[in-house]
């Protein structure tokens, strides 16, 4: 994913040229006002993606607490508007942060970023996000490596997100906020090859 600024000049995007990008299956985001585009992302991602989704619903379905949905429209500001892999929102919180436009206006309560390959990737999840996340009041963010097969997890305290855990393999992520939740992380790499060790 790359950042770009306007040309010839120090004006910030916002909603209304997003709205203007062109429909060339890239992902358009921006932060603070400046522009981020990523190519579609891979099969190994979006099943990355596709099992977490699923563990959450499953979860949903028994304790009728909230929803997961994958790759929401979530628009903080007219400077400030993103499309996170996953986010999980209690129905309670849905009712507040849902717009007429179908997007959401505010932080849902978690907010996963499943990692893609490259260094302006990471950049862009484990430092650009984290902040935005943490700015606007996101009670929990996971950010899914299936490279590394990790999870990092970040909880709220004292008004900003702080690294609560890093999940290997074996390990198994739950959340406080999820009463009964718990997914093994092994379980959501299980169909990707592993690289070999260098």
């Amino acid at each position: 994913m790359s950042a770009l600024r306007k040309r010839a000049s120090d004006l910030l995007f916002t909603t209304d040229d997003l709205l203007a990008m062109p429909d060339d299956g890239n992902l358009y985001e921006i932060i603070e006002g400046e522009l981020y585009m990523s190519t579609q992302p891979n099969w190994h991602h979006q099943y990355a993606c596709t099992r977490l989704t699923h563990a959450l619903e499953s979860w949903d379905e028994e304790t009728g607490l909230g929803i997961a949905n994958g790759a929401p429209g979530l628009i903080f500001s007219i400077h400030d508007a993103v499309a996170p892999d996953v986010v999980w929102v209690s129905f309670e919180r849905l009712s507040q942060i849902l717009g007429e436009d179908g997007k959401l206006h505010a932080a849902p309560d978690l907010v996963v970023e499943v990692v893609s390959p490259g260094w302006q990737n990471e950049q862009r999840d484990r430092d650009t996000k984290l902040k935005l996340y943490s700015r606007r009041g996101v009670r929990e963010y996971w950010i899914v490596d299936w490279q590394a097969r990790q999870v990092e997890v970040y909880r709220r305290s004292r008004a900003k997100l702080v690294h609560t855990a890093t999940l290997l393999h074996d390990d198994e992520l739950t959340s406080p906020m999820l009463p009964g939740f718990a997914c093994k992380v092994s379980s959501l790499f299980m169909q990707i090859p592993q690289a070999p060790k260098a």
